[in-house]
């Protein structure tokens, strides 16, 4: 792709986020943001944009293990500096080096801590009936047991933690690059692991006490080894162990990714073509892995998974109840009905004061997403044009799948459920990007103006549903 068009979509994504900033700064003047948002906002979209078209034309033509290394120590040193500077920013705004709102944190430090007191003591039984009877079940007990093991080792500190997520956010930069690179080509890879090193998502969690990055971390490992599994057709005790090991994983961390996993790994089999996977292996493969759901469905755990999906993506209600509750109009709009269509966009960005610290502190993070958000979507235009779309079957299956079942859950208006559909998002951004033709320009600016419009009203809505506007 041209190098302009590359500057023209980092031109345009800014232009539009501060044409969107300055509408409702002004428009919705007394409920404007205050400076040190503004400053946040700005701050980070203009990093986004200009550092990722920067060093992508810096490193195009490196050798690739020159590369990777660039991409891996880049994006290490960027987020081991976050993760410092942030312990003391949230120190200084909050009284402690935990982010905004830290109930769930502070949830997983203080259970992490007394279990770890527990192992020291040998008290193994205590610990379990503690985590059954404390958390919310399975999906939620992964997190907690990776932090009580790394204090009941190196002692009760969120320094370390945090800088082990900075470790894991970079390798998975790296990660994102190899399943680029053997499914898509160097092209959409290399501009794909550089837009994730800079994302403002996948830095400000290593910043945070939650439980994301690792479970990001994790969801991307096993796709890229799921994908090297069938594309290597080296069918090893290793290879195939360590996807199986990686999903069952993120079972512990959020129940979802890890049956989205098992679902985009049976359609990249079913997809695949003759020359990659035979039928006696597809037949096999797919044998294979019904008898393992099967069998764990019938476990504790698997009855445990069934009964938190029904309960979290089942009640289709639930936010339009919780709404009614806080006595906001339009609530009986935040169903799937109306929250789908935007499953590769929301969470729109909040532009006002009318929202929690941390969503004010998002602002351009939220918005990166929504901008990239397009070329994600136009990326299965293009795979379909190109006749590229048995190579999506594994990213594009994940991500889609995985956007639909945010959209259509409880979780659909909180960014950070959104968060494991990034590494995929990205790469179809980037398929997209580097295989942009003039006539789709069309779409491109009136998608543009769409999410000006959207994120006006967005923010209009908010303020009437409040009865602020009038």
């Amino acid at each position: 792709m041209p190098e302009k068009l590359h500057r023209h979509f980092q031109w345009v994504g800014i232009a539009v986020y501060m044409l969107a900033l300055l509408i409702v700064s002004v428009w919705f003047r007394p409920y404007a943001l205050k400076p040190l948002w503004l400053a946040w906002g700005v701050g980070v979209v203009f990093f986004f944009f200009l550092l990722t078209w920067y060093f992508h034309r810096q490193w195009r033509h490196d050798e690739t293990k020159t590369f990777l290394k660039k991409v891996f120590w880049v994006a290490f040193g960027l987020r081991a500096i976050y993760v410092g500077a942030m312990m003391f920013y949230y120190y200084y705004q909050t009284g402690m080096s935990m982010e905004y709102g830290a109930a769930d944190s502070l949830g997983y430090h203080f259970t992490a801590c007394h279990l770890a007191d527990l192992a020291r003591e040998g008290q193994l039984k205590e610990i379990f009936w503690l985590l059954n009877g404390n958390t919310m079940g399975f999906s939620d007990q992964g997190y907690i047991l990776y932090l009580t093991t790394l204090y009941t080792c190196f002692g009760k500190n969120i320094l370390g933690p945090r800088l082990l997520k900075a470790l894991m956010s970079a390798y998975m930069c790296v990660a994102i690059y190899k399943l680029a690179s053997r499914s898509i080509g160097e092209k959409t890879a290399r501009l794909a692991a550089v837009m994730a090193v800079f994302m403002p998502q996948f830095i400000h969690y290593t910043g945070t006490y939650m439980k994301e990055t690792e479970l990001v971390f994790l969801a991307t490992l096993a796709l890229e080894r799921m994908d090297y599994l069938i594309r290597s057709k080296r069918y090893t005790f290793w290879n195939i162990a360590f996807p199986i090991l990686l999903t069952a994983l993120t079972f512990g961390f959020r129940t979802i990714v890890g049956m989205v996993l098992i679902a985009s790994f049976v359609l990249f089999i079913l997809f695949s073509e003759p020359e990659l996977i035979s039928k006696k292996v597809k037949w096999i493969a797919l044998a294979s892995i019904a008898v393992i759901v099967v069998f764990f469905l019938f476990t504790p755990i698997g009855w445990e998974m069934l009964i938190i999906v029904h309960l979290n993506f089942g009640e289709s209600s639930a936010m339009v109840e919780k709404y009614q509750m806080m006595g906001l109009k339009y609530a009986e709009y935040a169903s799937y009905k109306y929250t789908a269509p935007g499953a590769f966009v929301l969470p729109l960005t909040n532009l006002m004061e009318v929202a929690n610290e941390n969503q004010k502190m998002m602002t351009g993070t939220y918005f990166v997403k929504n901008y990239l958000a397009f070329f994600a979507m136009w990326s299965v235009v293009v795979a379909i044009r190109d006749r590229r779309w048995r190579n999506f079957s594994l990213i594009g299956s994940y991500t889609i799948l995985y956007a639909l079942i945010i959209a259509f859950s409880f979780a659909f208006n909180s960014e950070r459920y959104h968060l494991p559909v990034l590494p995929g998002f990205l790469i179809m951004a980037a398929f997209a990007m580097t295989r942009f033709r003039k006539k789709d320009f069309t779409f491109f600016y009136s998608y543009s103006v769409l999410l000006l419009i959207a994120i006006v009203v967005w923010n209009y809505l908010k303020l009437a549903a409040r009865g602020l506007f009038f």
